[in-house]
């Protein structure tokens, strides 16, 4: 890498942040090189890096002169500014929120999947990535898609507080305390109390429609990453925002274009290195958000078919999403992207 690379990673105090942080410390990046950004209600917070101790400063145009990389774990509204300040500083930019995964001219990349997205010329210096969902999906529908073909999947995600950032994990705290010492908390990051409940809407619902922000995202996102293969297959689900910290549960059924036989779907699914397959429910071994925390692959397991509709495969999986879905993914596009011959 560039020793003279010099990167700033913005929204560095939040659940994401930090893990792209960390991120960056395992890739051997050296202190001098990062600059960590963050609103200013964070800003002079100090960021442990190694044996070093780096202060995070208030976010601004100015902040991006003379950056090669910036990193946006920001909410969305946040990030359409800041990608466009970035991009004006002459950086490249790659935004971990929902922000630009509709645009068609700007890439949408999940490193290890359409890698090659990052060495190819494209308008601006811009790259989105796919949500945690989705890039759990991708994972376990390549390799499915390429034994036996994929032509529908229902997808139930169970998603942990932490998708909501910093907020939402104060948030199940204050609720937990509340709720145990006989109190009745209030709702204000989501749309109703998450303690010791299920909550069957993941962001706002789209104008006129059924379906939350975050559902549909799925959907498109799937469909972009999947169209240049030929064969998209059609996703669609519901995402509930349970009360754990960390991590997203995915319930799945997936209809192959030809049946397959467990252990042959299985086999499939173990040939990706991007998976973990835990699949041995009667010594309870299966996939958890307590055992994907810090794991790169996506875990899987509980596979099951019907005798009477064959095609049809379930299965159970879990992806770390602060580490796995958004802070790998940001770090690995990034660097990619700063590699490029200027």
């Amino acid at each position: 890498m560039n020793e003279n690379l010099r990167i700033a990673v913005v929204g560095a105090t939040g659940v994401v942040g930090r893990e792209v942080v960390s991120t960056l410390f395992d890739r051997e990046v050296s202190a001098e090189q990062l600059t960590l950004l963050a609103s200013e209600r964070s800003a002079g917070e100090e960021l442990d890096y190694g044996e070093e101790t780096l202060e995070v400063e208030k976010v601004s145009a100015e902040s991006f002169r003379g950056m090669g990389l910036v990193l946006l774990a920001t909410p969305a509204e946040a990030s359409r500014s800041l990608a466009h300040q970035a991009q004006a500083a002459g950086a490249w930019v790659v935004d971990v929120s929902s922000a630009f995964r509709a645009e068609g001219a700007v890439p949408l990349v999940l490193p290890g999947f359409n890698s090659e997205l990052l060495e190819a010329n494209f308008k601006g210096r811009l790259v989105a990535l796919p949500s945690a969902v989705t890039t759990a999906l991708a994972c376990i529908l390549e390799p499915l898609r390429q034994a036996f073909g994929v032509a529908q999947v229902q997808v139930t995600a169970m998603m942990g507080v932490s998708s909501a950032g910093n907020a939402g994990v104060r948030e199940l705290e204050q609720q937990t305390a509340a709720l145990l010492s006989g109190r009745d908390p209030e709702a204000h990051t989501f749309p109703q109390r998450v303690g010791f409940n299920l909550v069957p809407q993941v962001r706002p619902f789209l104008a006129n429609s059924p379906w939350t922000e975050e559902e549909a995202g799925w959907t498109l996102e799937c469909a972009r990453l999947f169209a240049p293969r030929g064969e998209v297959p059609v996703v669609a689900g519901t995402a509930v925002q349970v009360p754990t910290f960390h991590g997203h549960g995915l319930s799945l059924q997936v209809r192959l274009k030809k049946p397959a036989p467990v252990d042959q779907a299985r086999a499939a699914l173990k040939g990706s290195p991007a998976l973990k397959v835990l699949d041995s429910p009667g010594e309870k071994v299966y996939p958890m958000p307590s055992l994907v925390t810090a794991d790169p692959t996506v875990h899987v397991g509980r596979l099951r078919s019907f005798p009477q509709s064959p095609e049809w495969l379930t299965l159970f999986a879990t992806v770390d999403n602060a580490g796995r879905g958004a802070a790998l993914n940001l770090v690995e596009a990034g660097l990619r992207l700063a590699a490029r011959p200027a």
